[in-house]
């Protein structure tokens, strides 16, 4: 497919716009809130003065989006109890749970825990961990990823879920939907950072807070909590209905593994919830196309944050996300900018910023469920969502290798900057999973994400040692935090690179006549092949 476009993208502009979206006037980008107010204002000011027009439903710049935000009180109550008597637990360090129900209140009364292993059902690979278990008004406990993740070679297991490439069995939005599906009143997830693919230190910070869609009362989910068990906690727990983790994990790597009663223990919890309805927004911009402008080339980002917070070291209370995803709003401006001034494309490209990406894909999910293009006719999705600021890279990491086509566009492009392509060197973090695009590649549209923390990059200056250390610092430190805020060490160099590269493959599938496909063996293939579009 020949270039059409080269995007170039601007390190002044870019550091201009992340800079605003993360200062404290935006209040951290909370949706519902008074941040999100300003913030929606500013991305259609931004966008008008580009000179795009407006994407939204019925030619609005914004697509509503209802959401049910909730948040948790003071425990009156939150134990377990076992032979030896109750067992307090203390939220944010024992446990960490909210609630996504509209209910005054979470309340479970003594119930059962029963652990399910991984908590799979994969037909496809021949696998239950469920065994017909009746899970109706107990707790379900879980591990984290897949049933492979820790097999040795030469286990049974072994690559029935990928190796350490985690599916979307592994993620924890599956575990608690198969959960609810199965009528359980909770589901705890035993961390552990390997698995997860992130520390304690993140689960916790949401505060207490959740959201999801606004659901009809049937299609609630009848989790009355969800989250997490810390690991020690876990082993305490397990050894006192007499269990030995350790050895559960391993049996629960077998196809034979069936759910275990932890006997004669119980968890309690009556939280006070507040809960309301909130209008949120994502904002949607667009360049028509000229030949065929039904058909929709789109990139996405996140506006939403944190917002406010305890205070940290030095005081900052807002986690206003410069890089997750101020950095990847920043990208898409510079991708606009870009496209208008070009000749106008064949297809109609748009542009999406998502409300509540923090929360749980909401906004994306909501968009593409009640899509303005059709997904039939969407092109791609393309997305950027954390970019490295360590400077100019050797490569580019491709995230979710084996997918679609789109990986062998990216080679190309990234050839042309004379860069190469490095498989993501975490597969286990399930970062295929965890961005916005995953929300169109579950409607069968091909998907390609740009994630910095997605392996080492090579860097031009220290290689994968100095790449490395960048995901460890961010990782480690500031994911999710308040010191996530722009620094004068930032070097935009491998951002830009990045942004490039995502811009011109967009703006060359917009001057095209060229379907991305999935390859054989991706889970979504069958879905866009049942939606073919014609002609």
């Amino acid at each position: 497919m020949p270039a059409t476009a080269q995007v170039t993208s601007d390190p002044v502009r870019i550091e201009q716009s992340v800079r605003t979206l993360a200062s404290d006037l935006f209040e951290g980008r909370a949706p519902g809130t008074r941040g999100e107010d300003r913030t929606i204002g500013y991305l259609v000011a931004r966008f008008q003065a580009l000179g795009l027009e407006p994407g939204g439903p019925a030619g609005q710049w914004v697509q509503k989006v209802p959401l049910v935000h909730t948040r948790l009180g003071r425990p009156r109550t939150l134990r377990f109890d076992g032979p030896a008597g109750a067992m307090p637990a203390e939220q944010a360090k024992d446990i960490y749970v909210s609630t996504i129900r509209p209910d005054d209140s979470a309340r479970i009364a003594a119930a059962p825990l029963v652990f399910v292993g991984y908590g799979v059902t994969a037909p496809e690979r021949k696998w239950d961990d469920f065994k017909g278990a009746d899970l109706k008004g107990k707790v379900a406990v879980f591990l984290v990823n897949d049933p492979d993740f820790a097999a040795a070679k030469g286990e049974p297991v072994a690559g029935t879920f990928g190796g350490r490439t985690m599916t979307y069995y592994g993620r924890w939005t599956y575990k608690f939907e198969e959960a609810a599906r199965r009528g359980a009143i909770g589901a705890l997830i035993i961390h552990d950072t390997a698995g997860a693919g992130y520390g304690w230190n993140v689960v916790v910070s949401s505060g207490g807070e959740n959201y999801d869609i606004v659901r009809e009362p049937s299609r609630l989910t009848s989790l009355a909590l969800q989250g997490w068990v810390a690991g020690d906690t876990a082993e305490q727990l397990f050894s006192a209905a007499g269990l030995d983790l350790a050895k559960l994990r391993v049996a629960a790597r077998q196809p034979s593994f069936r759910p275990v009663t932890l006997d004669r223990l119980s968890f309690t919890a009556d939280v006070p919830v507040s809960h309301e309805q909130v209008d949120s927004y994502n904002v949607l911009a667009r360049i028509p196309g000229t030949e065929r402008p039904g058909e929709a080339v789109m990139f996405g980002a996140h506006w939403d944050a944190y917002g406010a917070g305890k205070p940290d070291a030095e005081g900052r209370i807002y986690r206003a996300g410069a890089n997750d995803d101020a950095l990847g709003i920043a990208a898409l401006f510079e991708i606009a900018r870009n496209l208008k001034a070009a000749p106008a494309p064949k297809r109609t490209v748009m542009f999406a910023a998502w409300t509540a990406e923090e929360r749980g894909l909401l906004g994306s999910e909501y968009y593409a469920t009640h899509p303005v293009v059709p997904m039939a006719k969407t092109v791609a999705n393309l997305t950027v969502d954390i970019l490295q600021t360590a400077g100019r890279a050797k490569d580019v990491v491709l995230v979710g290798a084996g997918q679609n086509s789109l990986e062998e566009d990216m080679a190309r492009v990234a050839a042309a900057q004379r860069r190469r392509i490095t498989p993501e060197s975490l597969p286990e973090r399930g970062l295929f999973y965890r961005a916005d695009h995953f929300s169109f590649a579950k409607q069968g549209v091909p998907t390609l994400l740009s994630m910095g923390i997605a392996g080492a990059s090579d860097l031009e200056q220290g290689g994968t040692t100095a790449g490395q250390a960048w995901i460890d610092a961010y990782t480690g430190h500031c994911y999710h935090q308040a010191c996530d805020a722009w620094s004068s060490d930032w070097n935009l160099g491998g951002a830009v690179q990045d942004i490039n590269l995502i811009g011109t493959i967009g703006a060359e599938l917009a001057n095209s006549t060229v379907w991305p496909e999935w390859k054989a063996g991706s889970e979504f293939k069958a879905i866009r092949d049942k939606n073919r579009p014609a002609g």
